[in-house]
């Protein structure tokens, strides 16, 4: 990681974070230093995830896989994010590598929109992890000398919520249901609904469909017959053993999204999706 301080303009000077991934270009990130140095802004940046804090706002360079990566850090220290996309889909970033520079007076403006987006937190193996996208629950297949579908049991608020053979389960949040969950079947969320989505993975069974819980809810999935792989945004957390619960609930923590419009989910919808 390297920290880059620039000379502070007044007490009130806006403390703008940047965190980029490797793929950035040097020249794209000093612009956008010089640009915030020219508006009377303080940066920091930032190379490591783990490093982000002590700022206002955090402004993230890269595709979705670095804004999930900075999502949990920030949302860990309270800090509101932008992302601007140099990655490929970049459906959570806000603005193109185009308009880099269009970042800054949405960044400094204390008073602009906000998303606030809610996180999920899973418990296996007695490790806990945020999500801002989605749990992925798989079927372990690697080593072994025949394939075969998982049986998973789910509770809700402690009561059986039935059984299905499949794959695996992926429970979304409104965010991640434009991302694996959609791959899978699953529907759209608008980032302001209280709801989890459960989709299941390629079910044994055509009644199998994804059901919309109430975000209060309290999840407890395990698998009667295989060890389920256990992935958080695409991170790998552990293994479950037949029988052994993983407990997921929606996290008290939420991550904050600066914004140019409030109700622009439908316009990336429609720039991203098609």
């Amino acid at each position: 990681m390297y920290i880059i301080y620039l000379h502070i303009r007044g007490e009130d000077a806006v403390k703008v974070g940047i965190y980029h991934n490797a793929n950035v270009e040097e020249e794209a990130l000093r612009a956008l230093v010089a640009a915030l140095r020219r508006a009377g802004a303080e940066a920091t940046c930032f190379s490591d995830a783990a490093g982000i804090g002590g700022v206002d706002r955090l402004v993230v360079l890269g595709g979705d896989g670095t804004v999930l990566h900075a999502a949990k850090r920030a949302c860990a220290e309270g800090i509101p994010l932008v992302a601007v996309n140099f990655g490929t889909i970049g459906f959570l970033t806000e603005f193109g590598r185009e308009e880099l520079l269009e970042a800054v007076p949405l960044v400094l403006d204390r008073n602009c929109p906000t998303v606030t987006r809610s996180m999920l937190q899973v418990e296996v193996g007695g490790t806990s992890c945020l999500c801002l996208n989605e749990v992925s629950l798989q079927r372990e297949i690697s080593g072994r000398e025949t394939a075969h579908v998982v049986t998973v049991s789910i509770r809700v608020d402690g009561s059986a919520a039935g059984e299905f053979s499949a794959d695996g389960l992926i429970i979304a949040t409104p965010t991640g249901s434009t991302a694996y969950s959609l791959s899978a079947g699953g529907c759209i969320l608008t980032p302001d609904c209280k709801t989890f989505l459960m989709t299941p993975v390629c079910a044994f069974s055509l009644r199998s469909r994804p059901v919309a819980l109430p975000d209060d809810s309290r999840l407890s999935v395990f698998s009667k017959d295989g060890t389920l792989l256990v992935y958080g945004d695409g991170v790998f957390l552990g293994r479950a053993t037949p029988n052994e619960e993983i407990e997921i609930k929606k996290s008290e923590q939420c991550a904050v999204f600066l914004t140019r419009e409030r109700n622009g989910f439908f316009r990336r919808l429609t720039e991203k999706i098609k």
